[in-house]
């Protein structure tokens, strides 16, 4: 007789589905295994979620499995339970949280097609051949490299960011053979060549002393204190135990260094997980962590739900970084997510960040997380002096004041590097006719479109349209376009022309979108010559420059007067995080924030305060104003072709929901800020509660009632769970 199971099946709708699980498949059925399941007129790949199940429908009526995928399950019982705990707090469709909690190759019926690793090692003749040329600083670099290691996989030495014409180098010109065999990873818990000052010791100690156990610890340290040697320390402690580490970062751009430090210490153990590897790529470092060859897993977001034998420690890094946050589809914080994974494996969790987002403090200030703190730089490293520029009624030179540019000139000539930061790349954000006033907007979006002048383009970095960039008034035909305001591009050129003996390098997604840019341009810094780094964001997250004493901050002001009640706690951290570039090593570092609001309180707070007692005023003023993290918070939206239908189906919604009262409230349907956005026009929902449960029982109701609704077919609609935006 056959048996039933649950499957979660990749679609739309929010539950498992029962299937048959007939005698011929020869073998028991098992939590986690990828089956080939029919569903409509397709067969798709799901799930076993549940075995065992009771179920009203007679058996004659349910279809069967039609082929079981794998020897052993994908999934552990842990992940499983994890993923469907994950779909009902998320209030997401159960088959597609499952869906991408599995590799890529894994979403197929096909099995993967498995590659045997190449791996490397120096020629016994390696250090009798001349030596590369001293400009192929790569190559010195992945020579060094796997000296320290011993043998590198091809992958390996990819993930590191060195590209395969690098490693072909070396091959060609005999300075590397493929081994037989790999060799046995070793492990060197000793090798600690930086001295821990008290306050690291004390959080290495505090860790490692609750290995074993579900621990929460947020650590809290100022740029440059160490907090990476804090968790090499950590993670030797937990390799001796025989357990293996998860640690999150936010950026792909961050992947090579950190990899290459933690590859240093641990040569073997570590494997990368993350969207700029390959499918293939990928899946063989799943499998490596899930199988237990490997012990170290360093990925973004999604290496969250990677399988582990024996996960032992977790760590976040930049915690506060909305990067974690999946902000399409399922829309799961990895961050919170590690913390339960934690819970789940027993073992410590570690938050990391200069810049501890506020809902971390408010669970530290709850007692929920313990609090370390690494207060001093390490080694003698000492903190920026911090000055604000007011550049009211100044002249601009491309957004660069003269008191900048001086202070440029002057750090350039002692021999030192400077790092000029704007968040807004291109050459331009807007682009206006001097004659008629015409302004180049996005045709579907409520934005104006950025112009790419190196490319020759118009660019909509909101939907990614693009359009020649004119050469005359496409209304009234002048000639006389002006570009209002810089971006990274505008302020490239802009420095090349002032100082044309050093280079300048850019660093924003137009100049690292291809695999190993980022590596170069970070290698390229290193090399100590005077040179001036322009870049974004992507600039602010973890890098370690030593040679950077100059940090300035070009635009700031935008995000003080924000719509987003997050925005001045945004602006906060990446000011921060931006300033902690300047003086990481022997050299003093200065600061410079250029503003027209050198009054604004937050700011002000900021520069003679520092971080903690800003985000200490903003906490009191959440807990004023009963907005999150004090309260709970989830966004309903909705985008359709006419802003009427997604506010006609919202306010459906909003009609099956309790009243607001003094423990929840919600409002809306409103439209979004910018309400049309790739064509479509988007409104939403804002629900907040005192309690958890109380939001989510609204919730529950509010998802029945949108999938019961007869839909327009042009609309589509998410929820959003603790949501970093609100619209």
């Amino acid at each position: 007789m056959s048996k039933l199971v649950t499957v979660a099946v990749p679609c739309p709708l929010r539950r498992g589905f029962d299937y048959l699980w007939p005698e011929s498949l020869g073998r028991d059925a098992e939590i986690g295994l990828r089956v080939s399941i029919p569903f409509g007129r397709q067969q798709l790949v799901g799930v076993v979620i549940a075995l065992d199940v009771i179920c009203d429908i007679p058996s004659n009526k349910l279809k069967a499995v039609l082929k079981v995928l794998e020897e052993q399950p994908s999934l552990a019982a842990d992940l499983v339970q994890l993923g469907r705990w994950a779909a009902d707090y998320y209030h997401h469709p159960v088959g597609d949280c499952f869906a991408q909690m599995l590799p890529v190759v894994l979403r197929k019926a096909s099995p993967p097609k498995e590659k045997p690793a190449q791996y490397w090692q120096l020629s016994a003749n390696w250090e009798e051949l001349p030596q590369p040329a001293s400009r192929a600083h790569q190559q010195i670099s992945l020579l060094a490299v796997i000296r320290q290691a011993g043998q590198l996989s091809r992958r390996q030495i990819k993930d590191l960011g060195y590209s395969n014409a690098v490693l072909n180098a070396l091959i060609n010109g005999g300075y590397l053979q493929q081994a037989d065999t790999p060799a046995a990873p070793s492990i060197d818990a000793n090798n600690t060549e930086l001295a821990l000052n008290a306050e690291q010791q004390h959080a290495v100690s505090a860790v490692s002393n609750s290995l074993g156990q579900f621990a929460r610890y947020l650590l809290d340290g100022v740029t440059g204190s160490g907090k990476t040697e804090v968790y090499l320390r950590s993670i030797a402690e937990c390799l001796a135990r025989g357990e293996q580490v998860l640690t999150l970062i936010p950026e792909i751009g961050l992947t090579p260094q950190t990899l290459e430090r933690f590859e240093s210490r641990f040569p073997g153990q570590v494997r990368a997980l993350h969207s700029g590897l390959s499918d293939g790529e990928r899946y063989r470092s799943w499998q490596d962590i899930s199988s237990g060859r490997a012990r170290i897993l360093l990925g973004t977001r999604s290496a969250v739900f990677t399988p582990f034998q024996k996960l032992g420690l977790v760590i976040v890094d930049e915690e506060h970084d909305a990067s974690y946050k999946q902000q399409e589809g399922w829309r799961y914080s990895a961050r919170d997510i590690a913390v339960k994974r934690a819970a789940d494996h027993n073992c410590p969790v570690v938050l990391g960040s200069a810049t501890p987002s506020l809902d971390s403090l408010h669970n530290a200030a709850q007692d929920r997380y313990q609090l370390l703190e690494l207060r001093e730089r390490a080694g003698i490293a000492s903190k920026p002096d911090i000055r604000l520029l007011d550049i009211r009624q100044q002249n601009l030179d491309e957004g660069l004041s003269k008191t900048l540019l001086d202070a440029a000139h002057d750090t350039l000539q002692a021999g030192n590097q400077v790092l000029i930061f704007l968040n807004r790349r291109g050459f331009s954000p807007l682009l206006q006719c001097h004659g008629c006033g015409w302004v180049a907007n996005c045709h579907a979006c409520d934005a104006k479109m950025t112009a790419h002048f190196g490319r020759r383009e118009l660019r909509c970095h909101h939907c990614d349209a693009r359009e020649a960039l004119p050469n005359i008034c496409p209304q009234c035909h002048n000639s006389q376009l002006i570009f209002q305001g810089p971006g990274t591009e505008r302020l490239e050129l802009s420095l090349k022309r002032h100082f044309p003996e050093v280079d300048v390098i850019r660093i924003d997604r137009d100049t690292t979108s291809a695999k190993g840019s980022m590596q170069s341009l970070v290698d390229g810094i290193r090399d100590g010559r005077p040179s001036i780094l322009v870049g974004t964001q992507m600039l602010a997250k973890g890098h370690h420059f030593p040679d950077v004493t100059l940090v300035g901050i070009i635009d700031i002001d935008g995000g003080l007067f924000s719509a987003d009640f997050r925005a001045p706690e945004r602006s906060g951290q990446l000011l921060v995080q931006v300033a902690g570039r300047a003086g990481r090593a022997d050299k003093p570092g200065r600061v410079y924030i250029q503003t027209h609001c050198p009054d604004h309180p937050a700011l002000l707070a900021l520069v003679s305060e520092g971080y903690q007692p800003f985000a200490q005023q903003l906490l009191a003023e959440r807990q004023l104003l009963s907005l999150p993290p004090v309260s709970f918070s989830a966004v309903i939206r909705a985008d359709a072709s006419s802003l009427r239908c997604a506010e006609d189906f919202l306010a459906a919604i909003r009609s099956e929901l309790a009243p607001s009262d003094n423990t929840w409230s919600i409002v809306g349907p409103l439209p979004a800020p910018m309400t049309r956005k790739a064509g479509r026009f988007r409104a939403a929902l804002i629900l907040q509660a005192e309690r958890r449960p109380t939001l989510h029982r609204q919730l529950a109701i509010a998802c029945h009632t949108g999938d019961q609704l007869s839909k327009h077919k042009s609309l589509r609609w998410s929820v959003d769970v603790d949501p970093i935006d609100l619209f």
